[in-house]
């Protein structure tokens, strides 16, 4: 160790020849990873070389002290690799649907809004300013230049001709399955 802290490559070389099977024996059983365990082996010989000027003889033999600084050196490595503990609701069930009920939400919203499209404009105005744009009747029917009464018939034959071209959904629309529609543009009220 004293020819080491002088600078001799010949002991540096005797010190890796000597030590290095078991060095490296210890790395791969703690890290299971080869490319790792030869990472350490030269962070233990480099860490050893520049201590070696510390090193007291007679205070520990020189295979333990590097055993002390292989081991050191995996333990960082494993204590960097540790997974983060997971959240305590980690396994709960997502609040958001699966890829499927989007698809189905988003294929109920075009037939929807097929429907909606398909019913005479002052009907459709009337649906659109009530249920999308979510205004009053009074604020509806004075965008629309009509009276109350007007607007609500015009909604109630709205209503019923929705209700009438989406007969199959209309159960679903309801919530009647137990499927309650999550996009708002599918709210249409009987």
């Amino acid at each position: 160790m004293a020819a080491l802290a002088g600078g001799d490559p010949h002991a540096g070389r005797a010190l890796v020849e000597t030590h290095l099977v078991h060095v490296l024996a210890v790395a791969r059983r703690m890290l299971g990873d080869q490319a790792e365990a030869e990472d350490v082996a030269q962070d233990t010989f480099m860490r050893a070389w520049k201590a070696a000027a510390r090193w007291e003889p007679g205070r520990a033999k020189v295979s333990t002290w590097l055993h002390r600084i292989a081991m050191n050196q995996c333990l960082d490595r494993l204590r960097k690799k540790r997974p983060e503990p997971l959240e305590p609701d980690f396994d709960a069930p997502s609040e958001h649907p699966g890829p499927e009920a989007e698809l189905y939400q988003q294929q109920l919203a075009g037939r929807i809004e097929g429907a909606i499209q398909a019913l005479p404009e002052r009907q459709r105005a009337a649906i659109v300013l009530c249920h999308y744009q979510h205004l009053s009747n009074r604020e509806a029917s004075e965008v629309m230049e009509i009276s109350v009464e007007a607007l609500e018939s015009l909604l109630s034959r709205g209503r019923r001709a929705l209700k009438q071209s989406l007969r199959p959904e209309w159960s679903e629309l309801k919530g009647e399955e137990g499927i309650t529609p999550s996009d708002p543009s599918m709210s249409v009220k009987p």
